[in-house]
């Protein structure tokens, strides 16, 4: 079967275009790689800050905490619950 030289040029092209793009995509990834360790190598005992929630200080003073550390909270049994429940129980026996 005789492929038309048309078609095999016509597929050059789109390998050509694709290998194009897919190196000039490595070399924005490269640069953007660069410029994140720019801190981490031109600076002695450079390292990234941390980047978590209970370590910030402005965090801390509005109140927000990690979400692991909110839903520990919300798990923990209420020390009012007792309370609450014998209130509940009152309320409900005055209505019979």
């Amino acid at each position: 079967m005789h492929i038309p030289s048309t078609y095999t040029t016509f597929v050059g092209a789109k390998v050509k275009n694709m290998i194009e793009i897919f190196l000039i995509g490595a070399l924005i990834i490269a640069i953007s790689m660069a410029f994140l360790c720019v801190k981490l190598l031109f600076r002695k005992g450079g390292s990234f800050t941390s980047q978590h929630i209970h370590d910030s200080q402005a965090m801390r003073d509005r109140g927000i905490h990690c979400v692991l550390d909110q839903d520990r909270e919300a798990r923990r049994p209420s020390r009012f619950k007792a309370e609450f429940d014998a209130y509940n129980n009152k309320r409900d026996k005055k209505k019979i």
